[in-house]
């Protein structure tokens, strides 16, 4: 293992015990949970993109593409002969998602995604066509419509060669859907408020108890489990958006997660948290190195014996041992520099660090959840 390497290693390590050894910070709840019932509610739809440079869907490959376009027409008065084939080049068939956000009500716009669904090149220079976006239950919340704003570039020669800056048959239309229906949430029709830790715990679902019953002076909170914790709100509508607003800002220290190591299999990254400590054990690391060497040989024969040159196989077989093979006593109670520090002494390369962590964890020896992504 080169000595840069070595040198990066210590400095991730010196660099993860530094922000280890800092303080922790208190975080506003705001930051930490969330209320219940208070989300964001994903829209879909299905649209038709007109207008291309004739980069839309071919009727070969999308024959759904044809399908709508008849549909759309006939609703407007137009009829197409069934002998007649729809080919346009400058329509595609998308998708459409978006995200209400808590509250909406009708009237307000936002953002929608459209992708492509047929084999189209591009949806640069298109408008959507008025569509619906639905919920999952299967209502209309909002309507869609608007010229699409496209990021990527896509182009083609006559020979077939092609040449594309990224997705081209995606874009945006921003403010492009108008919310049609709210939808309903128990904010306001429950005596409690929940809010909902981010990360389960019960040592932060404790503190943030402590918090909200301390800011009031009287036992409102209590916590439900290692997520939820229930808070006594008030009955007007008004008065309880006051309530949650100032609750949101008070500060709670959260709970130290458990030991745990990361590694990522495919990159070597490996990252150690804090309360990570191992047993007593020893780590060696070394590598063989088998080396096969043919040297063929010739042989004569006697003179006047009437024999033949023959060539004679020579095959040598060298083992070596890289390194020195020192090997690394780690005693009870061992801390995080402790484990870099033997790590890097050993000379291991990320992959081998993978290893080791493996066998240390097989053994009993690692104090900590390993996790391998």
């Amino acid at each position: 293992m080169n000595s840069g390497l070595i040198r990066l290693l210590s400095q991730c390590a010196a660099l993860i015990l530094v922000l280890l050894s800092m303080p922790a910070q208190a975080e506003r709840i705001k930051d930490i949970a969330t209320v219940a019932g208070v989300r964001d509610n994903p829209l879909l739809g299905y649209g038709l993109v007109v207008g291309l440079d004739g980069t839309g869907d071919s009727v070969a490959q999308s024959a759904f593409t044809e399908q709508s376009l008849r549909s759309m027409l006939t609703q407007y008065g137009v009829t197409v002969p069934p002998n007649v084939t729809l080919n346009p080049k400058n329509v595609a068939a998308v998708t459409l998602s978006a995200v209400l956000p808590p509250f909406a009500k009708p009237g307000q716009r936002i953002d929608v995604t459209a992708s492509s669904l047929g084999n189209a090149k591009s949806l640069r220079g298109g408008t959507l066509l008025m569509s619906p976006l639905r919920g999952a239950d299967g209502e209309v919340y909002a309507i869609a419509q608007g010229n699409l704003v496209v990021g990527g570039l896509g182009v083609s020669g006559a020979d077939g060669s092609t040449l594309a800056i990224n997705i081209p048959s995606v874009g945006r239309v921003p403010l492009g859907a108008s919310v049609e229906r709210s939808v309903p949430t128990p904010f306001a029709d429950t005596d409690h408020i929940i809010f909902n830790l981010s990360e389960p715990d019960f040592t932060t679902a404790r503190r943030l108890v402590d918090a909200i019953n301390d800011a009031f002076g009287s036992p409102v909170a209590e916590a439900m489990d290692a997520v939820s914790v229930s808070v006594i709100a008030p009955k007007g509508v008004s008065e309880r958006v006051s309530f949650v607003g100032y609750l949101q800002e008070l500060e709670v220290l959260p709970g130290e997660g458990a030991a745990k190591v990361i590694v990522n299999s495919r990159t070597g990254t490996i990252v150690i948290g804090s309360h990570v400590t191992v047993g007593p054990a020893a780590v060696t690391h070394g590598s063989l190195v088998v080396r096969i060497t043919e040297n063929p040989g010739v042989v004569q024969p006697d003179p006047f014996a009437n024999g033949e040159t023959a060539i004679v196989e020579d095959t040598e077989i060298d083992v070596e041992q890289q390194g020195d093979g020192r090997m690394f006593e780690l005693g009870r109670g061992t801390t995080l520099s402790d484990i870099v520090q033997a790590i890097n002494e050993v000379g291991a390369a990320p992959g081998d660090l993978v290893a080791i962590l493996e066998a240390l964890k097989q053994a009993g020896a690692l104090r900590a959840q390993l996790i391998v992504i």
